[in-house]
């Protein structure tokens, strides 16, 4: 029994329940799980990442100080890896994470008290101080009234450590011999790993015993010198690692990322088979191994190593290769990636004539998204902020992520290698594109990241994103569009690779975005086709094709679920639109297994009736401020969007527009269209195909001064100067009235 060092009220430990905030806790426990949560410590800041601050806690925890823990925005932050910091333990989880939580204070002197946590029990300074210094002064004693036995017992040792010598330099000669028959990546632990393991483990007067016999030393380099032709250890690969920890084996690859943190240089190797961290140590802070860059291709030994929980190699030593050497590794890195990431056949989700026609642009879109996981290349899907856009965006995300769980042995490399980003409109623009480049590039500084691809869905095949995706291409970063609009030839030239089926000349009427992706994703990730089948279903508002509605029904998901999901995607798209809401469009769509948190089917009907509460509501206004006209006998509905509209409310304007017009088209005889008019843009729903670019066109002919351009191509809209708004009403009535008539 003690006293709380701050009130004294009497406590088992050191401090009362109601204190623990107000001290602060340094912590020399061994693993995360002897962490309090609750508790405020000090720290020291390992790195950065897009959504936080990873922080050492002691010597043996890292914890994830995220992003909307903080109480200021993450790029604001001048901390520096190696200060330190103090963070408050918010929840260690079963797997060894640990969430932390921002700190108002960030000097010791700011806390009430101090105190040390050890894997057991709390101490204070002092205390554990006077402790250390008596322990230090019995071990003297003790050393020095045992010294005699201990020489005893080291000849003893020294023999055994002579006999594992010879039984080292055994194997040694044995994985020379093996060396020249066999260079296979599917070889077993080389024997001269398994002679250092050996030697390893027989203890510290052993190993030095065995230093002559094993290649990870000097003294073995000299006694018998490596040819480039003969490395000392065979080459092994970073999927097989996963058996060998506590040996010392040998990678070749390229390196894909590095990264400074206060401690060693991390870097990022991947073969054929996967991705691993390399921990390499110079001094604290200071870069090792200084020529070796991204994109070389480097030969590393080293010892595989848990760190963090994750799988790491401890480099002993790491050399670039050049000419021979370098083209024999990279030959086999593409020949490996290149048989695994192209799908071996295109097998799409249902029978549907526009996605057949694009069967082999889908094979090449999934081999470049297979190929980015596989090189370690960060991928960006950018997709409009609407249902189709989301789903579409969700279905890449589905199918990519177990790839880069599978391929990295980071437990965060999710987040690092995959982002969804929505875009405000279906126009991958100069701002969008300035983002991306800006934020390409502060990971390639910060985290020794790779560029991305770029993946753009639901938008971004038409010629006013060219600007865009120049910008993209002047880094050399990949890009790759997948849109069921009307596409322009131009945007062949101006991206990497294009799923579109306009562009084979075949009608998308019955075509979305999500059905191009989602057949794009079961072959990224044949695991995850089952739960996609659903979801080309969802993107439609209505005439989904029947073989889309069967493949629903198939996969348990009626036409109410599938209708439910579409409006409570909408409703979750229009909010915080600029966020990808991952795990809530997870719910919607794929549903959750974790009893706490509620059904998919539950919530996403809960949130269909928000959709349908709100959409009514304003489609009532809507309609009561229509001004419909007969144009050369097409019936044309008119709403003033500024005026007659919650421009700042859901729903927006193109949601409004397009369930007006399906109210509106069973109130006349066909053509009918419905134009919505704002201050400065001009959007038009009609039963018929409008080429909105050859409206803009005749609107710019007789309105010359009112600044008329068109956004989106033949499926956008019209943009003019707010001062001749009229005019160009009127003139889009005249045009639309000698297209329709």
């Amino acid at each position: 029994m003690g006293n709380c060092i701050i009130c004294g009220t009497p406590v088992d430990g050191e401090i009362c329940e109601s204190h623990e905030e107000d001290a602060v806790f340094e912590f020399r426990g061994t693993a995360a799980s002897q962490l309090t949560p609750g508790r405020y410590y000090r720290g020291t800041v390992d790195g950065y990442a897009d959504f936080g601050v990873f922080v050492d806690i002691g010597d043996h925890v890292t914890g994830l100080l995220h992003r909307s823990e903080l109480d200021q925005r993450l790029e604001s932050l001048d901390w520096e890896p190696g200060d330190d910091v103090f963070v408050q333990v918010l929840d260690v989880r079963d797997n060894g994470n640990v969430d932390l939580g921002w700190s108002i204070r960030q000097r010791e002197r700011e806390f009430r008290g101090k105190l040390i946590e050890t894997e057991d029990d709390e101490f204070q300074p002092a205390d554990l101080e006077d402790d250390a210094d008596a322990e230090t002064d019995d071990s003297s004693t003790e050393s020095s009234a045992q010294s005699t036995d201990d020489t005893g017992a080291d000849e003893a040792e020294q023999a055994v450590a002579d006999d594992r010598a010879a039984k080292a330099g055994e194997l040694q000669a044995a994985a020379e011999e093996t060396e020249s028959e066999s260079d296979s990546v599917d070889d077993q632990q080389p024997a001269a790993a398994e002679a250092a393991g050996a030697v390893a483990s027989s203890g510290s007067v052993a190993t030095e015993s065995a230093a002559a016999s094993t290649p990870a030393t000097d003294d073995a380099a000299d006694a018998a010198p490596e040819t480039e032709d003969e490395p000392a250890l065979k080459r092994t690969s970073v999927e097989a690692i996963e058996n060998q920890v506590g040996s010392v084996v040998r990678l070749e690859g390229e390196i894909t990322g590095v990264r400074q943190t206060s401690g060693p240089t991390v870097f990022e190797l991947t073969d054929e088979t996967g991705s691993v961290e390399c921990a390499a140590f110079e001094e604290a802070g200071v870069r090792a191994y200084p020529n070796v860059e991204i994109d070389d291709v480097v030969a590393l030994e080293g010892e595989v190593e848990h760190h963090h929980g994750d799988l790491q190699v401890e480099t002993e030593s790491l050399d670039v290769l050049e000419g021979d050497d370098r083209e024999r590794v990279v030959d086999r890195l593409e020949t490996a990636i290149e048989r695994e990431a192209r799908p071996a056949d295109v097998a799409p989700l249902a029978d549907h004539e526009a996605v057949a026609a694009v069967e082999n642009a889908v094979a090449d879109a999934a081999t470049a998204i297979r190929r980015a996981v596989m090189e370690a290349r960060p991928i960006v899907v950018r997709h409009g902020a609407t249902a189709d856009g989301y789903v579409a965006g969700a279905a890449i995300e589905r199918a990519v992520l177990p790839l880069i769980r599978e391929k990295h042995t980071r437990d965060d490399a999710e987040y690092h290698y995959f982002e969804r980003r929505p875009l405000d409109g279906r126009v991958y623009d100069m701002d969008a594109a300035t983002g991306d480049v800006t934020s390409m590039l502060e990971a390639r500084d910060r985290h020794g990241e790779q560029l991305p691809l770029v993946v753009l869905v639901d938008a971004g095949s038409t010629v006013e994103s060219t600007d865009g995706y120049d910008l993209l291409s002047l880094y050399d970063a990949d890009s790759l569009v997948i849109d069921d609009s009307r596409a322009d030839e131009e945007v062949t030239d101006a991206v990497d690779l294009a799923v579109a089926p306009s562009l084979a000349g075949v009608d998308v009427s019955d075509v979305t975005s999500t059905a191009l992706a989602a057949t794009v994703a079961a072959h990224v990730n044949d695991d995850v086709r089952d739960d996609l089948e659903h979801l080309p279903a969802v993107s439609y508002w209505e005439d989904a094709p029947e073989a889309y509605l069967e493949l629903a029904r198939e996969a348990g998901y009626d036409e109410t679920g599938v209708s439910e999901r579409r409006e409570a995607v909408a409703l979750q798209a229009y909010y915080q639109s600029y966020k990808d809401k991952r795990e809530l469009i997870i719910d919607l769509l794929f549903g959750d297994e974790d009893a706490e948190r509620p059904r998919d089917g539950d919530l996403a009907a809960h949130v269909s009736e928000q959709f349908r509460d709100k959409l009514e509501t304003e489609l009532e206004t809507a309609r009561e401020n229509l001004s419909v006209r007969g144009v050369d006998g097409v019936t044309v509905s008119v709403l003033d969007t500024d005026a007659f509209t919650h421009r700042y409310n859901f729903p927006n304007t193109i949601l409004l527009l397009d369930a007006l017009h399906r109210s509106e088209r069973d109130r006349a005889d066909p053509p009918v269209v419905t134009l919505g008019v704002g201050d400065d843009e001009l959007h038009v729903r009609a039963t018929e195909p409008v080429d909105v670019r050859e409206l803009g066109d005749a609107i710019a002919e007789a309105v010359p001064n009112g600044g008329v351009s068109v956004v989106g191509g033949q499926d956008g809209h019209v943009e003019f100067l707010p001062g001749e708004r009229d005019a160009v009403r009127e003139a889009a009535l005249e045009a639309l009235g000698e297209t329709l008539a």
